[in-house]
């Protein structure tokens, strides 16, 4: 790991690390949790307290006393109990978020945090053209997504930050013990199954917030750590946007139509909107600057003549009151323009905005102006945040991300194919080299296939309204909006093609006359077989004349999406890992070899099992050169709140993403290894990998696996939890497999009986194997390497959090005997991975090098075990009756959220 990274590792990135911090933590824990007894005694009365601590005695000791004292509790006494643990769990986590963020600050002496690091390198090693190269066209955009694993609603969420915020303020006591009465009163299950639009609500709100206030503080940062180390940020140089699926994700979710995916930009927009018209506001509270006492630009001057002709009302309202005051008549001006764009039903040129670039000329405007008459340092301030809003937000705050899967684009040209009868068989029939061959004469042709104004036929109908959308909304907030199409289940060329063909036909996409592309097309590759098969399938879509000049149109750049989940849940963590890590080799090389440029956005989730882990260690761990100046990746479900709930916490995600990206672009490159060294750790992680593999399938191919996981975890009663708008499974024939579950309650169902297979069964296995044939030497070697060392670190992780003894509970209560062997396998996997990672760690302990971070984890499984000893007995009452009592069911429910809150993750 790299020097600059060092600070931010997977223990930082798991909890408080340090004596002080964990003790400063432990303090407000104690705080809290005794208004949280408090508060219990004023509710249910001092039985309730009592009771709880009677469960928490009993749970540590384990035997059947707490087994005879659950299952004598009736189902409202249920609901309390799980609920004080719950809500433990919940005010444990907002303190421990505010001390992580207060360590990591402290790891930044004299404000060298991870960005100033790296512009000193820079000055000192890189090549000064080099740089400003790469800063020219540097983005990172995170992505946000409505993935259902934040259990918690956006109501207790808001609690939750007012006691943070309380707690920064040294609030009184009787202050805070307000709002943990207030958690108390407040239902943590949401009423119903979110809509689109109110998950759209949901992610808007941490969107607005980070537009508010980490973005535009992050970018200051960033140019002024950029100035300092003798470098430029050029004017239109967009270094951090936000982006999100919410609205756009239609794959497999229904509920995403064109009408919802419009109802949603227009509320991203309106958030945008606001952020802009409040900057707009205070800038016109500040700036009195007069030409009685200094002038102003001619800029400006005719700027203003253009604005009295365009909106003259706004000029007779305010010219007796800023006469003198031009740039407070220009902001007013802007200001106009802002509610206009806002109310319009139509453009109309000069009285509102067409996308955010005449809004950014205008603020440019006053920008030079004051920047001339000796105003620098009035510019370098709200204004200056204003400008960096601007381009950062745009007129939609984030950029909308439009997924899709490959089978309902192909539905789409073949109802329209077969319509015309050119095709001597059904488009259905065609194979894939067939199809690649028509959609390639296809885009050549440039003819317009669809003959609108005979009607669309059904199956088409649907899509091309999703790209007719894209293109009316791209010419209302601008050609950010939404930019990017992603093809899920991409398998081969023709499922880039059919999406390049259908683009062609919304206007979006012209390859003939005056080329030019507005859309990003975007192959996803998931599992296992597409992830080796990534570099071919691009080599040969690159090949296509057509298609090439897509890219061409689009700047020589091409983005390439990687699924984590998929990957994961169909071979195991360790090849899910080995495959992107080759998979991003490939597609490195051949955009060099076509001279494109890759954008790579990884989609990762919140837990190990499905890519989750510090993201600065992830970027290190890439292979040289895949990283590029600019890089997506999805922020889901809880990590989410775990990351932006604070602005401290926020502000410092971004940056060390920022800077990681940075530094892998301009500092690795070129290997840090010989070609020798590689092949040798190449060879033994095939084997590993090779190895993991047959021992995690073997695992999910055995008969019984699927009743087995659905007996021993509460995965049938994640759909009741109201968590997302997405169904838990895919659609089917009617006999429910593993292969229709989705990969999210894969993870959850395993997390929430401490199993969490899905983040380190197999490694064992093929680290052993590996020693077996000979290559124990090169193991040793590879702890060098920063992808196998990121790969062990989240594994050690992992099994931390991993506790089979009370898997075990779950498994003796639920499970059918028959089926107990395959528990058998996973203790033995368990152990046989633990030794591995251990011996390879050169301890006998896990986490042994991050003692602090072992004891917060000890304690958080005490407060746990209550928690899951009660789900077993409700889980088992709730299957002996056919239809359980609706308080059975919530305390359930919230034991769900509780052990997911105590974990800090889900799925």
């Amino acid at each position: 790991m790299t020097e600059l990274l060092a600070p931010h590792s997977l223990a930082a990135h798991a909890g408080v690390t340090s004596t002080s911090g964990h003790d400063a933590l432990r303090a407000d824990i104690r705080r809290l949790s005794t208004m949280l007894g408090r508060t219990l005694v004023h509710h249910g009365g001092p039985e309730l307290l009592d009771l709880v601590e009677q469960v928490r005695k009993l749970s540590r000791e384990g035997g059947p006393q707490i087994s005879r004292l659950l299952s004598g509790l009736d189902a409202g006494t249920a609901v309390a109990l799980a609920r004080a643990f719950s809500q433990y769990f919940q005010l444990a986590n907002i303190a421990e978020q505010r001390h992580r963020a207060a360590e990591l600050a402290a790891t930044h002496p004299g404000g060298r945090g991870p960005l100033r690091r790296l512009m000193e390198r820079l000055a000192g090693e890189a090549d000064h053209d080099a740089v400003q190269a790469v800063l020219a066209r540097a983005e990172l955009r995170p992505v946000f997504t409505a993935h259902p694993t934040e259990s918690s609603r956006q109501s207790v969420l808001a609690i939750l930050r007012r006691v943070a915020d309380g707690l920064d303020r040294g609030a009184s006591d009787d202050a805070l013990e307000a709002l943990v009465e207030l958690l108390w009163q407040t239902d943590e299950l949401r009423p119903g199954k979110p809509t689109v639009a109110d998950e759209a609500r949901a992610i808007g709100w941490y969107m607005e917030q980070l537009g508010r206030g980490a973005v535009p503080e992050l970018l200051g940062e960033y140019e002024r750590e950029v100035r300092a180390a003798g470098f430029t940020v050029p004017p239109d140089a967009r270094p951090l946007a936000l982006g999100c699926w919410v609205g756009g994700d239609r794959d497999g979710n229904p509920n995403v139509t064109p009408a919802v995916t419009r109802e949603v930009l227009e509320l991203y927009s309106d958030r945008a909107l606001r952020i802009h018209e409040g900057l707009v506001e205070e800038l016109i509270g500040e700036l009195s600057v007069s030409t009685r006492v200094i002038g102003v630009s001619e800029e400006l001057r005719g700027s203003l003549a253009r604005d009295r002709r365009a909106l003259p009302e706004v000029h007779d309202r305010f010219i007796r009151l800023n006469a003198n005051e031009p740039y407070r008549l220009k902001l007013s001006y802007i200001q106009a323009r802002l509610a206009n764009t806002r109310t319009r039903t139509e453009h109309v040129a000069g009285r509102d905005y067409l996308g955010p670039d005449a809004y950014v000329a205008d603020l440019a405007v006053v920008d030079r102006s004051l920047r001339g008459h000796l105003g620098a340092r009035i510019a370098d301030g709200t204004l200056a945040r204003a400008l960096r809003t601007a381009r950062a937000l745009g007129l939609h705050l984030a950029e909308l991300d439009v997924r899709e899967h490959s089978r309902r684009n192909h539905d789409a040209l073949g109802a329209v194919y077969d319509a015309l009868g050119e095709l001597d068989r059904p488009y259905a029939d065609l194979d894939r080299a067939e199809r690649t061959e028509l959609l390639g004469r296809e885009l050549d042709a440039g003819r317009p296939l669809i003959r609108r104004h005979y009607g669309l036929p059904d199956p088409a109908a649907d899509v091309l309204a999703t790209f007719d959308l894209l293109h009316e909304m791209q010419h209302r907030y601008g050609p950010q909006v939404a930019r990017t199409y992603i093809v899920s289940m991409c398998q081969g060329v023709d499922d880039l093609l059919a999406v390049a063909v259908l683009a062609r036909e919304a206007y979006m996409v012209e390859l003939r006359h005056d080329p030019r592309s507005s859309l990003d097309l975007v192959p996803l590759f998931e599992t296992v077989e597409e992830l080796s098969q990534a570099g071919p399938l691009l080599d040969a879509l690159l090949s296509v004349p057509g298609y090439r000049q897509h890219v061409r149109n689009r700047g020589e750049l091409q983005e390439v999406m990687l699924g984590y989940s998929d990957s994961n849940k169909g071979a195991g963590i360790t090849t899910s890992q080995w495959e992107i890590h080759r998979a991003q080799r490939q597609l490195r090389d051949v955009g060099a070899k076509h001279g494109v440029r890759l954008r790579l956005f990884h989609g990762r989730g919140g837990s190990v099992g499905r890519g989750g882990g510090p993201s600065a260690e992830a970027v290190a761990s890439a292979p040289y050169g895949s990283v590029d100046a600019t890089m997506k990746v999805t922020e889901q479900g809880e990590v989410v709140s775990d990351k932006y709930s604070l602005p401290a916490l926020a502000h410092d995600n971004l940056e060390i993403m920022l800077a990681s990206m940075l530094e892998a672009t301009l500092l690795h490159q070129s290997s840090r290894w010989d070609d020798a060294t590689l092949e040798r750790w190449d060879e033994a992680m095939t084997v590993v990998s090779d190895a993991a593999r047959a021992a995690y399938t073997g695992l999910v191919a055995q008969p019984g696996l699927p009743e087995f996981f659905t007996a021993a975890t509460p995965v049938d009663e994640l759909g009741e939890l109201n968590v997302g708008s997405r169904p838990s499974r895919r659609p089917g024939s009617g006999e429910r497999t593993l292969d229709d579950l989705r990969a999210i309650p894969w993870v959850f169902g395993w997390t929430q009986t401490r199993m969490v297979v899905p983040g380190w069964y197999g490694l064992g296995s093929g680290l052993a194997a590996a020693r077996e044939a000979g290559y124990g030497p090169q193991l040793d070697e590879m702890g060098e390497w920063a992808f196998f060392t990121n790969l062990l670190g989240n594994v050690e992780m992992t099994l931390a959090k991993t506790d089979l003894r009370i898997a075990r509970v779950y498994v003796d209560e639920l499970v059918d005997p028959s089926l107990h062997p395959i528990f058998d396998d996973i203790l033995a996997e368990h152990e046989r991975t633990r030794r591995e990672v251990l011996a390879l760690a050169g301890s006998d302990t896990l986490l042994a090098r991050h003692p602090v971070l072992r004891n917060t984890l000890d304690v958080r499984a005490s407060y746990l075990e209550p928690l899951h000893h009660l789900q077993v007995e409700l889980l088992s009452q709730r299957r002996r009756t056919a239809e359980p009592d609706a308080d059975l069911q919530r305390a359930l429910l919230l034991t769900i959220n509780g052990i997911a809150a105590g974990l800090r993750n889900t799925g």
